[in-house]
């Protein structure tokens, strides 16, 4: 067995099973729509920033993502959604953008409420969020991605700390965050190891360790959002690729 063989084996066992593979599988409604649900609220604000992005003002912006959200978790609706299966991160963007094309606001409006499925939403918050994004990428589409991507970043540095802070480690935290990613590619550990208090030695390990934990977070998010836990190292590659194209 190959050694890439070997590495996707054992990512099917580390991550037998992901809340996606689950729904993108699914024939009917039922646990599939709830772990559907869970999804969305995680990851609703990448689409609102695709939807302002193409043009639609907030008023409308707001009633197509909920639209698209209630449409998505009706359970009459969700075998004819599942049939796509694949990453989260595209099949929700090719999605919305059908449902864009066949929805106009003023309808997405009168369709909102009346007991259907909604997804928790704050459109004051996507709101604000918006208008402090960059001017590029200038595409709809560039922006979902560079979103989708920084949000789940920031989920994974938020797993990270509350790791660290439950274990009475928040100024540790707070010292390597900024080493986690390279961001501060100057500081020696001898550095490091002069800010914390401790040798050079463990200052390395330390930052050894809040680095691989750092990967296994980001790996258990994207693992949600995946068919086969094969694609996860790619999914990671790609989010790699957003940035580096900016």
């Amino acid at each position: 067995m190959s050694e890439s063989s070997s590495q996707s084996e054992a990512l099917k066992g580390d991550f037998p099973h992901t809340r996606w593979s689950l729904v993108a599988r699914a024939k009917e409604g039922g646990n599939s729509a709830k772990a559907m649900a869970e999804l969305c609220e995680q990851y609703w604000y990448p689409l609102y920033a695709f939807v302002r992005r193409k043009g639609f003002v907030k008023a409308d912006a707001e009633d197509l993502t909920q639209g698209f959200f209630t449409t998505l978790l009706e359970k009459d609706r969700i075998q004819l959604f599942s049939a796509e299966k694949g990453r989260l991160r595209a099949y929700l963007l090719g999605a919305i953008k059908n449902y864009i094309s066949h929805e106009r606001s003023k309808a997405m409006a009168q369709k909102r409420g009346g007991g259907r499925p909604q997804v928790a939403f704050d459109a004051e918050l996507a709101e604000s969020r918006y208008l402090q994004e960059p001017s590029l990428p200038e595409s709809p589409d560039g922006l979902f991605k560079l979103r989708w991507a920084l949000d789940l970043l920031e989920r994974a540095f938020g797993v990270l700390e509350q790791e660290y802070r439950a274990a009475g480690k928040g100024g540790l935290f707070e010292e390597l965050k900024p080493l986690i990613s390279g961001d501060q590619p100057g500081v020696t550990h001898g550095e490091l190891a002069e800010r914390l208090g401790i040798t050079e030695g463990n200052a390395r390990v330390s930052l050894y360790r809040i680095r691989k934990r750092y990967r296994r977070v980001l790996e258990e998010l994207i693992a949600d959002t995946v068919s086969d836990p094969a694609e996860i190292e790619d999914e990671i590659d790609d989010l790699h690729r957003v940035f580096s194209e900016l």
